[in-house]
Parts: C-alpha cells; structure tokens; sequence
C-alpha cells in the first residue's frame, strides 16, 4: 500500500463521501435498523487498498453523528476497517475484474466484521446485552448484506469496466 499524495487524496474523499453519505441518509443510517447505503463503498479497497484508511475515518466521523456514542465511534470504525483491509487482501495480486466467488467474498467481509461488532455496540445500548445480540448481530447482518450484495456487487463487476476508474485504481 503506497501513501503518495493522491492516494490520501482518493481515500480522503472515500472518507468523506462514506460520511456524506450515512449523515444525508440519517433516518436509515443509524438506530436499531441500519440500512447504510454508504456500507457500498466498502468494496473500493479490492480496488484501491488505501481506500481501507479513508473508509475507517469516514465511518467514525459519521458514527459521531449516530446515538451510540464512543462505543460506535470506536468499535464500528474498526469493524469497518477490519472488513476494508481484508477486502484489499482478498483482492491483492488478483486480476481485474475479479472472479465472482472472490466478489463474493469481497461483499461478504463487512457482513462478518458489522454484524458482531456493530450489533454487539447495539445490543450494549440497550441494558439487555445477552438477549439483544442475537438478535441485533442477525438483524445488523441482513441489513448489512442487503447493501452489500444488492448495491456493492453490481460495483465490483460494473467499475473495472470503466477505464476511468481502472487508471485512477492503477495509479
């Protein structure tokens, strides 16, 4: 992972759109029912590996703004930038476009980071940690999914087809 100046400035603006994103769409963002249309950007580190960084500081700027305080803003950034960086692995030295099962697994990464973490930060909030977990980590990882496979999957197949994007990948 190279940190010249425009791969800060690209994960940088990765980071700000995340926030952008969960920020404008509140009322589906945050709470017990998350539908974070912005968890789509998650795909770009099997493009772009720095992007994890950028979507790590994007998601603890936007968890600022949710109601479960420095739980969220802690353990859900890193649940973000754990399921980024092991995007950017599953992809690393892998041919563009990648294969299905690998865009699969690609989409599947921040199911399994979120739904745990982001449902365990839930489930605390409401005094009942125990009985809410499951429930929240279930809930947390259809929602999560829904995004992902829905909006994210059609990316990983649509963006290497766009030279544009593939030469600011590349650079």
């Amino acid at each position: 992972m190279k940190f010249t100046p425009r791969n800060l400035a690209f994960a940088a603006v990765v980071g700000a759109a995340y926030c952008a994103l969960t920020v404008l769409l509140a009322p589906i963002s945050f709470g017990v029912v998350q539908f974070r249309v912005s968890e789509a950007l998650c795909i770009l580190p099997a493009f772009m590996p720095v992007t994890s960084w950028g979507l790590w500081i994007g998601c603890a700027l936007a968890n600022f703004f949710g109601g479960y305080g420095a739980p969220d803003i802690v353990f859900g950034s890193l649940a973000t930038l754990g399921s980024a960086l092991c995007a950017a692995a599953l992809a690393k030295n892998q041919p563009q476009p990648l294969h299905f099962g690998r865009c699969i697994l690609v989409c599947a990464m921040p199911v399994l980071w979120n739904a745990p973490i982001v449902g365990a930060v839930i489930a605390w909030s409401t005094g009942a940690f125990w009985s809410a977990l499951p429930l929240t980590a279930l809930q947390l990882a259809v929602e999560e999914a829904g995004v992902l496979f829905i909006i994210g999957l059609p990316l990983m197949k649509l963006l290497p087809r766009s030279r544009a994007f593939m030469s600011l990948a590349r650079a």
